[in-house]
């Protein structure tokens, strides 16, 4: 408490402890104290607040609710009637509300005063008990009412800020007192390094980051996309160079064929046909080549040796050949594949920017958002009403009267809240007339609780928008 209410209350609070140990007083019990009632107070007063206003919305949904069909068929006697009645409610509330005025005044734990008191208007001095009212009058009546409304809408938004809980930038003011503090040392540490203090070392460091911003760029997305392009773009001149390549092995092999063909119709003196198979002429080839070596000298100026090494370095120009054009179909094959393993780390670290940039614009942990924790919230919304419904009739049951009232206060905030989270889902689904009307119903002051706790349990099994989410069914 000492730390999360501001530098003016830390301070403040650490004068009066210092205080209290130089008058070897209990500093610690009252400094405890001093936190005890801070929390005290507010809870005190925004309940109070809380309860006044739930009676009072209780009262007037009661109120319409009892002429409500009596205002179709009798406007002219009931609106008059009606008006008056939440005239007699506004004194209530304001008799309830100046009650804390009063407690306000009194106290100085919460800073800043009320400038002027909580005074809803009058209805203006009309023929209330007459049978009629006129235009005039009932368009003053109503206006009336909207100016208190207003009114008392500035007035409670100014009671809860000045007694809700500090702000987050209040509570944690330590730590960016502390972050100022390093901001600024960083501050001075790169204007010293600037150009402006006739350093070249922030320059040079921006520079080089370019640079390997740069060359990951195109590293990593630009030559890879460029490769995909062509792989996709360029297939038939890949294709037809292959085309190409595949002529020039069929070439070298034509040819190795007919020096084969040759030497064997040489060697053996016979005709072969044209279509004798390389393998076997191989043989012949072999065979006439390990008999030339036995006299290599002689047979390589007289015989035929020479002219098997010429054949064996043809068949070897057509091995490497053949196995350059399947490696070569090889990687044309994996060619995308090597340019998407390239351009991985982009695409991997772009995901990632896109979730955070998709986190922090859906934000989806309200009631009305789409995913998991929105439908998780609309079942709590649910769950919430139920329990408020079974409190109010305990509250019935007991003959607590205002209790009562204030618990069906907020059954209707929390009908409101539900109604205004799944009005968009329920549209959406076809499904929003019949859950507007459930809900309607669960609002209505004259239906038994056994039948708002049935439509309830129902509305969790029967509507899309309250089901659990999908994963989870």
């Amino acid at each position: 408490m000492i730390f999360e209410r501001g530098p003016r209350a830390f301070i403040g609070e650490t004068v009066n402890l210092l205080r209290g140990r130089a008058a070897q007083s209990s500093s610690l019990q009252n400094l405890c104290e001093s936190a005890s009632g801070y929390v005290n107070e507010r809870v005190a007063i925004l309940s109070s607040l809380r309860c006044s206003l739930a009676i009072f919305l209780a009262q007037i949904y009661v109120e319409v609710d009892k002429v409500g069909e009596e205002l179709i068929t009798d406007p002219e006697t009931k609106f008059p009637s009606l008006l008056v009645t939440i005239n007699d409610l506004f004194s209530t509330l304001e008799a309830s509300i100046g009650h804390l005025h009063a407690t306000r005044q009194s106290d100085s734990s919460v800073d800043g005063t009320y400038s002027t008191p909580l005074l809803f208007e009058k209805l203006p001095e009309i023929n209330q008990e007459g049978s009629q009212w006129t235009d005039c009058e009932i368009m003053d009546a109503i206006n009336s009412v909207y100016h208190n409304l207003d009114k008392l809408e500035s007035y409670t938004c100014f009671l809860v800020v000045k007694h809700r809980k500090p702000k987050k930038i209040t509570q944690h003011w330590v730590h960016y007192a502390f972050g100022a503090v390093g901001l600024s040392v960083c501050s001075l540490w790169l204007l010293r390094h600037s150009s402006l203090m006739g350093s070249s070392d922030l320059d040079n460091w921006i520079h080089e980051a370019k640079d390997s911003t740069v060359g990951f760029f195109k590293d990593h997305v630009e030559q890879p996309i460029l490769s995909i392009r062509d792989e996709l773009f360029e297939t038939f001149r890949k294709r037809h160079q292959g085309i190409m390549d595949f002529e020039e092995v069929r070439l070298t092999s034509d040819s190795l064929h007919r020096m084969l063909l040759a030497f064997s119709e040489q060697t053996k003196g016979q005709k072969f046909p044209v279509n004798a198979p390389d393998q076997k002429m191989l043989e012949i080839v072999m065979d006439r080549y390990e008999k030339e070596l036995m006299h290599p000298i002689q047979n390589l100026l007289s015989g035929e040796l020479a002219r098997a090494m010429l054949i064996q370095v043809q068949k070897l120009k057509l091995d490497i050949e053949t196995a350059m054009l399947e490696l070569n179909q090889i990687l044309r094959a994996n060619e995308i594949n090597f340019a998407i393993l390239a351009a991985l780390p982009a695409f991997f670290i772009s995901l990632l920017l896109l979730m955070l940039v998709r986190t922090w614009f859906k934000q989806d942990t309200k009631a009305e958002g789409r995913g998991r924790v929105a439908r998780i919230q609309r079942r709590l919304l649910v769950v919430e009403v139920e329990r408020r419904i079974m409190q109010y009739q305990i509250y019935v049951e007991q003959g607590l009267e205002s209790d009562a009232k204030y618990m069906f206060g907020l059954v209707l905030y929390s009908l409101d809240r539900l109604y205004c989270s799944v009005k968009r889902h329920a549209e959406a689904s076809g499904e929003w007339q019949c859950l507007r009307q459930d809900i309607l119903d669960l609002a209505r002051p004259g239906l038994q609780t056994e039948h708002k706790l049935t439509l309830t349990s129902r509305m969790e099994r029967v509507y899309d928008c309250l089901l659990p989410a999908l994963k989870h069914r």
